[in-house]
């Protein structure tokens, strides 16, 4: 997996990956545009989206139909700490909540960016000098 981000100066950078991109900024208390995803936002959407497409996944194994799937992700931070400590993933469906509650669990196991987040990566920074 690749992604690339090109900063644009400010608070502002885009986002590439597969062809796809996204656009990235604060909002103005934090010296941004409000023009983009601020970063936190799209680390917490990617959990919120890999978590949806776990719960389909696993509702289709079943025969089970998800109707109104929605995954919501909150998080705290504690106070000026540049880190989130405590994360809630909140499944919603028009199923019975203990069927929904099984596929929640089962998902948990399947979402890649739930994984990583509870076994976190070794993380390596380098500096490249531009060709």
């Amino acid at each position: 997996m690749k992604v690339t981000a090109t900063f644009h100066g400010g608070m502002a950078a885009t986002v590439e990956a597969r062809g796809h991109c996204v656009e990235v900024d604060e909002p103005p208390e934090a010296g941004g545009e409000d023009e983009g995803f601020m970063p936190t936002e799209l680390l917490f959407a990617g959990l919120a989206s890999c978590f949806a497409l776990a719960l389909g996944h696993a509702a289709r194994k079943r025969d089970v139909d998800l109707q109104g799937l929605k995954v919501e992700v909150t998080a705290q931070r504690p106070g000026k700490d540049l880190r989130y400590d405590q994360v809630v993933v909140t499944a919603q469906a028009r199923a019975p909540q203990d069927a929904l509650q099984d596929l929640v669990d089962k998902a948990a196991r399947l979402c890649w960016v739930s994984n990583t987040f509870a076994q976190p990566p070794q993380i390596e920074y380098r500096a490249t000098e531009v060709p």
